[in-house]
């Protein structure tokens, strides 16, 4: 603020300095008004003071150090204004002066520098300098050039003066109480504004992550001490980069497209990073660049590692304990079917029930075992464009000549005209068919069973539909475990195998089911790569 107002203090010193050089060498060197002064001498000594004066004024700025001392050089300066716009009225004829205009200067002023209240002090002091002036001309008690006034010519020039100094002085204190509030809100706001740009600054250059901002060019602006940190570049190094210059892997990314990952080169060594980039706008959502948030992953890698390795051998010991379980129960039919056929003491009808007995033992545990190595080591697709459509019409007349099929249950399928996608036929028939067998399954006499398909996008969706009594909250999220099952019969490792066989494909399988015969949807879905 101080600033300022000195900044206002030299602009006065200036604008007197160049007003008395205009209007007074114009006075001397067009000699208007010349032949009323009362002594050109006088005049002459008067215009040279004026100038010694802003001489003193602009020496004297230099000892200002306070607020009060600011007042009081402002004051003292106006009112040797107003008591040499006296004089120079004065000696310019008075009455008849062409220079009564400087004392709203004064006015002015003074609301410029210091406030309203210094506008009526100036007012008032000017007033009455400028009538007594008049009074004292009038009365003769001072010599003028001009006297030849009448006593209504007085009264109505001290009359109009004085009406038009307050008028001046009310303005001039109302704009400047105005301009000074402006002012001092105006500050208030960027104090509070750069407050928040601080505050800005220290929180991102306190967050942990890194993070950079880019211009509409793309080129890197701001980098924070984390971003500096992690990829121990400094700011100066990566200013005016791009940020694909940093980070590689970004390629060609130029919006926000989630969370993105990849290697960059630190000090010679590889280490991962996540990032997310985003549009960074200004306050009216224009668009002014992008910011980048990024992570070092190598602690987190390292963790996700441990974790999974962990969950391995903690699933590894949940297989081992569920193959057990259900090895055990043929092996135990297994084994009492052959104790009593060594001891020979049943009849020859017993023992070839025995006998049947333990053979389909034997092919259950055959056929666990098939469907385990089917699960653990599954064959390497061997992906070829083939015709979806086709596929799932032979699925549907194996399930429907199947012994689940004959029971009286609709199969309505929609599979109009032809579908081409890229992967292994066999493997996709196998998830096809334990999917309708499950389908099957879970509907009664009556029930139906739609099949059909979906396409979006680069995807396609092959949904199985039935009207069974659905799938329990509790069941649904184990369905896909190896040996979980909630049949009679099976090994529990046919939806497994099928949500393995899918994943090979780059594919998913999705379930909808509520329970409470509700019904249950699955959605194969599958990328295509191939159509026509």
């Amino acid at each position: 603020m101080r600033k300022d107002l000195l900044k206002n203090l030299k602009a006065l010193i200036l604008i007197r300095l160049i007003v008395v050089t205009l209007l007074f060498g114009s006075f001397y060197i067009f000699s208007i008004g010349y032949d009323r002064l009362y002594s050109p001498a006088a005049f002459s000594f008067f215009v040279i003071s004026l100038y010694l004066f802003t001489i003193c004024y602009a020496l004297c700025l230099h000892w200002i150090k306070n607020d009060l001392q600011f007042k009081v050089f402002a004051y003292a300066q106006i009112i040797i204004d107003v008591v040499a716009e006296t004089l120079l009225i004065y000696i310019t004829g008075g009455i008849g002066s062409m220079f009564s205009f400087m004392f709203p200067l004064s006015i002015l002023s003074a609301g410029i520098l210091l406030n309203r209240r210094a506008c009526y002090i100036v007012a008032t002091l000017s007033s009455i300098l400028y009538g007594t002036l008049l009074d004292l001309q009038y009365y003769r008690i001072i010599i003028s050039a001009f006297t030849l006034y009448s006593e209504k010519d007085f009264l109505y020039n001290i009359f109009a003066h004085f009406i038009a100094f307050y008028l001046v002085a009310f303005l001039s204190g109302y704009l400047s109480e105005k301009l000074h509030k402006a002012t001092q809100s105006l500050e208030e706001r960027e104090t509070v504004l750069s407050d928040l740009k601080a505050f800005s600054r220290y929180i991102i250059e306190s967050m942990p992550s890194g993070i950079f901002t880019t211009d509409l060019n793309r080129r890197i602006i701001t980098f924070n001490n984390s971003a500096q940190e992690i990829t121990k570049l400094t700011l100066e190094k990566v200013t005016g980069k791009t940020p694909e210059d940093i980070f590689p892997f970004l390629g060609s990314f130029r919006e926000s497209l989630g969370r993105i990952e990849g290697d960059i080169q630190r000090e010679g060594e590889t280490f991962p990073v996540g990032m997310r980039l985003s549009p960074l706008k200004d306050g009216s959502g224009n668009p002014i660049g992008i910011i980048g948030v990024f992570q070092d992953l190598t602690e987190l890698k390292a963790m996700e590692a441990e974790v999974k390795r962990k969950e391995k051998w903690a699933f590894i010991g949940e297989l081992s304990a569920s193959i057990a379980h259900e090895l055990r129960n043929p092996l135990a039919s297994l084994k009492g079917s052959i104790e009593m056929l060594s001891e020979k003491k049943v009849s020859e009808e017993y023992a070839d029930r025995l006998m049947k007995i333990a053979l389909s033992e034997m092919d259950r545990l055959n056929s666990i075992i098939t469907d385990f190595l089917l699960y653990a080591r599954p064959q390497e697709p061997n992906k070829t464009p083939f015709d979806i459509h086709q596929s799932l019409r032979d699925v549907i007349t194996l399930l429907q000549g199947s012994e689940t099929g004959k029971k009286n249950v609709t199969i309505s399928p929609e599979l109009n005209g032809s579908l081409f996608i890229t992967g292994d036929s066999k493997q996709l028939q196998q998830v096809f068919w334990n999917l309708g067998i499950n389908a099957l399954d879970a509907v009664s006499d009556a029930g139906k069973v739609d099949i059909y398909t979906v396409k979006k996008f680069n995807k396609v969706e092959i949904i199985f539909k039935d009207t069974g009594m659905g799938i329990s909250s509790g069941d649904i999220d184990k369905i896909f475990y190896p040996f979980y099952t909630t049949k009679e019969k099976g090994t529990g490792l046919g939806l497994s195998i099928a949500q393995k066989i899918t994943e090979e494909h780059g594919g998913k399988i999705e379930v909808e089911s509520r329970g409470s015969g509700t019904g249950t949807i699955f959605r194969v879905v599958l990328p295509m790569t191939n159509e026509s």
